[in-house]
């Protein structure tokens, strides 16, 4: 796609508070000189702001500050005026009720720090699930010229000579100990190996997923998304994208530039290519509809149906993050989509070249982490939308991460009402279950958890667990983690708090799984299900003040991105009244 750099030199928009000799230019400048910035710092040249999500709270992203650091270099370097900014963190290891409730407040607060305070660029600080399409969310809203640096996966885990993935073996290591297969003293001797290293998730889990969707988006640097965290390879990533975003405010090459509908199925197919997180789905919808890109369920299964799952690493496959960075990463997949047909080439990114031109080039180095389209782990790989009487607006699953044999299924509904129904059932001997059973969870949406937290995978009962059965069909509007794997059908919508089909379903009824036509449905008749909706009546607890009243007020449905109701709609940058 054509683009037309901006003319250079020109105003930008921190003279508005640092150019001239008013009393509140002198205001602004005199307050930022007291930390020892040099007078030429506010001469005209480009302030980036730093947003950093770093945070001792946020595990995943606790190195970014030494990264901050290497990106002030390379801004340095190019002739801007680097500005460090803590912005809102949500963890997904220790936020509650779950991190997801606070993705949308996290893009709130970001927007508002980039559109209140002078800068002219950013760079996106991000590791940890939610961070990064938070910020991707504010930035598009804004539409102020910002490129992502992620912090990059941990190091390989290991347990007794096992390669151990984190998360994905939390849960299977979890269900070993129902199954009896694993002692106590074995699983919390085995979680030393989990996170071994500075980091996000090893696994292509959701934080793996979503630097790559960054990359595959345009926006950021290629090669970006792999590079391990302790690698001194992510130190140079991060010091070479200071010097990109000064020319990036130069040439006023902005989000909507990048982030256009060609952009998004570029994602769409990379996250079927790489075997990505479901959380990927619930998260581009959301950041398209801040850049005003019309994208919906229909265009995840149009463009991800066709795609090969070609990158071999868990919860799909055997390997792990650094094994796909020393293969070569995520530009040996998208080059691979482009010899295929699958990839817009000429999609414009953060770089200024093509998605194309950054990729033609580079090698596979080990073809059994990035395999041949003949091996891939799945041949129809991306999100499949199913929808029927069960989920009108539709639900998601991961065929990649399923069991080919339940992909097509009949059973008897077994309904936990809401999360902690589930709790106190999932381990009763007398629960009235095998493994033909579809297991159905309730009340786990946006609204309902609230914040829809990642519990759709939910565990096995031990007396099927210790028969060696390790996977049923589950259904609910939950999420589940980047890093689990099973039959698990998600973000079935509408959600059962808003008093969607979900909400009605009985111990006993009969649901049908059809993956290869696409189908999810409830035998009962239309009249059975009209009248059971007739009667149904909330039971999910109510926010009565603060963020959770305005959440479960005005969250969207998981169809269209779970974002804010009056969060979409015009973007810009402008600049509000001075009061000095």
């Amino acid at each position: 796609m054509t683009f037309k750099p901006a003319a250079w030199p020109r105003k930008l928009r921190s003279q508005t508070w640092f150019g001239g000799t008013s009393k509140d230019n002198i205001y602004h400048r005199g307050w930022m000189k007291n930390q020892g910035f040099p007078p030429d710092l506010f001469d005209g040249r480009p302030v980036i702001g730093i947003l950093n999500t770093w945070s001792e709270l946020t595990p995943c992203n606790a190195h970014l500050r030494d990264l901050a650091e290497r990106v002030k270099h390379g801004i340095y370097e190019a002739g801007g005026f680097p500005v460090e900014v803590p912005v809102f963190s949500a963890s997904e290891s220790a936020f509650r009720p779950t991190a997801m409730m606070f993705r949308n407040l996290a893009a709130m607060a970001v927007e508002e720090a980039m559109r209140g305070q002078p800068m002219d660029g950013c760079v996106l600080m991000v590791g940890c699930d939610k961070t990064t399409p938070s910020l991707l969310m504010a930035a598009a809203s804004t539409d102020i010229p910002s490129i992502v640096v992620t912090g990059g996966p941990m190091l390989n885990g290991y347990y007794k000579n096992e390669r151990v993935g984190s998360g994905t073996h939390l849960w299977k290591f979890s269900e070993a100990v129902k199954a009896g297969t694993m002692t106590k003293e074995e699983f919390v001797d085995a979680e030393a190996s989990m996170s071994r290293s500075p980091g996000s998730c090893n696994t292509m889990g959701t934080a793996s997923t979503m630097a790559s969707m960054a990359e595959a988006l345009g926006m950021a640097l290629s090669g970006n998304a792999a590079i391990p965290a302790v690698d001194s390879r992510r130190r140079v990533m991060a010091q070479l994208t200071g010097r990109r975003i000064v020319q990036m405010v130069k040439d006023d090459l902005k989000p909507s530039d990048i982030m256009k509908k060609e952009a998004f199925e570029n994602a769409i197919r990379t996250n079927a290519a790489i075997g990505g997180s479901t959380n990927a789905v619930i998260h581009l919808l959301a950041i398209a509809g801040r850049v005003g890109i019309d994208l919906t369920l229909e265009d995840w299964d149009r463009c991800g149906r066709d795609v090969p799952t070609i990158v071999n690493l868990m919860p799909s496959g055997k390997y792990l993050m650094e094994e796909f960075f020393y293969a070569g990463g995520l530009p040996v997949v998208i080059k691979r989509l482009g010899e295929a047909g699958l990839l817009h080439k000429d999609a414009l990114t953060v770089s200024g070249e093509t998605a194309w031109e950054q990729v033609k080039d580079v090698v596979n180095h080990n073809d059994d982490v990035i395999l041949p389209a003949d091996k891939a782990l799945a041949q129809s790989g991306g999100v499949v939308v199913v929808k029927g009487n069960l989920a009108p607006k539709g639900a998601v699953l991961k065929p990649s991460a399923a069991t080919a044999a339940l992909l097509t299924h009949r059973g008897r509904a077994v309904v936990f009402e809401d999360i902690d129904d589930y709790k106190a059932k999932i381990n009763d001997e007398d629960l009235d279950i095998d493994e033909t059973c579809i297991m159905v969870l309730k009340n786990c949406g946006p609204k309902g958890y609230p914040g829809m937290a990642e519990v759709g995978n939910m565990g096995l009962p031990p007396k099927i667990l210790r028969r060696g059965i390790t996977d049923m069909v589950r259904i609910s509007d939950a999420r589940m983690s980047g890093t689990a794997y099973g039959t698990v059908v998600l973000h079935t919508s509408p959600e059962a708090a808003a008093g969607g089909p979900l909400a009605v379903v009985q111990n006993g009824d009969f649901i049908e799984l059809d993956v290869p036509n696409r189908r999810l449905h409830l035998d009962i008749s239309d009249a059975e299900l009209t009248a059971r909706l007739a009667k149904w009546v909330p039971i999910h607890p109510l926010y009565e003040s603060g963020y959770g009243w305005l959440h479960q007020r005005h969250v969207e449905g998981a169809d269209t991105g779970a974002d804010l109701d009056f969060l979409k709609g015009a973007r810009g940058n402008a600049v509000g009244k001075d009061s000095h």
